[in-house]
């Protein structure tokens, strides 16, 4: 199939890998981005394919909590500039306060709350037509805790990133600094057995190419290849997991060992960094990327 220059362009967005890698990658795999992400990686040509790399759209991300619920949700504009506008932020607010209150099932039902006597929808309206630039409600997620636990949150730098967590034991001060590990460390997972079975399989599949294709494990026994085969497999599924990643505060600790020294458990946790899996507006890069493939 023939390969676009969007197509191209996204892939290199979201692998970091060279322009003809992505190409040959999209041919090999017939235009299909997962498995072209597959490919590149178990060539070794990509590293990784962490969707927060493509970080593009504006806007700013907020928690509002309120007793045992809390809302974390973002809102995008076109520009930086705009997001620190002060419409932008009075909109911010009552979007979060709005959500809170009401427990929207989705952004259309959210969309159509009530506000000032008209809808919230009515409120992105008018802060597009009064800014210039499109104003948008992005995603939120209402978390709701029990009394015997307890919320974390951090937000870094006005909102660009942000991350809440419920905890059981420990205190408010570990909270934050869990939620602060999460905005930091962007963990998918609190724990391996949290894992989805496809992205465990996947994830094998994708490191098991990867030994076979490393020079270095040629006319090695099998089980040598199978041992490097699942220590790949761990570490890149340990990587993916809070309690198993590094503590920031005290990198000879894991989260798992602090948590347990304070008796205390990650129940779930969300976080937000303002624009991931969005597209930056380049209209000149398609056509260098054109011109370049020669099309």
């Amino acid at each position: 199939m023939a390969v676009t220059a969007a197509q191209v362009k996204e892939l290199r967005e979201m692998t970091g890998a060279g322009m003809m890698d992505c190409k040959n990658a999209l041919k090999e795999t017939d235009g299909d981005m997962e498995k072209a992400i597959d490919w590149l990686r178990e060539k070794g040509i990509a590293k990784s394919a962490k969707k927060s790399s493509r970080i593009a759209a504006e806007g700013l991300s907020k928690i509002a909590i309120d007793g045992n619920k809390a809302v974390i949700v973002e809102i995008n504009s076109e520009t930086d500039f705009v997001a620190k506008n002060e419409q932008f932020l009075t909109l911010l607010d009552c979007v979060a306060k709005t959500i809170l209150a009401a427990e929207p099932a989705d952004n259309e039902a959210a969309l159509a709350l009530p506000v000032n006597g008209h809808t919230l929808n009515d409120e992105f309206v008018n802060a597009t037509a009064t800014i210039g630039e499109k104003i948008a409600l992005r995603r939120f997620a209402v978390v709701r805790k029990a009394d015997d636990e307890i919320f974390g949150d951090y937000t870094h730098n006005g909102g660009a990133r942000t991350a809440l967590v419920v905890m059981k034991g420990g205190d408010a001060e570990l909270a934050h600094h869990i939620a602060m590990q999460i905005a930091s460390m962007t963990p998918t997972y609190v724990r391996e057995t949290d894992m989805p079975s496809e992205i465990v399989e996947r994830e094998r599949n994708v490191q098991t190419q990867i030994v076979m294709n490393d020079e270095k494990f040629a006319g090695k026994p099998e089980k040598v290849i199978q041992g490097a085969i699942e220590g790949k497999i761990s570490k890149a599924l340990k990587e993916m997991c809070l309690v198993d990643q590094e503590y920031f505060l005290d990198s000879s600790k894991k989260v798992s060992a602090v948590l347990k020294e304070n008796g205390a458990d990650v129940r779930c946790f969300v976080r937000y960094t303002v624009g991931e899996g969005i597209e930056k507006r380049e209209e000149n890069f398609a056509e260098e990327v054109a011109k370049q493939m020669g099309n």
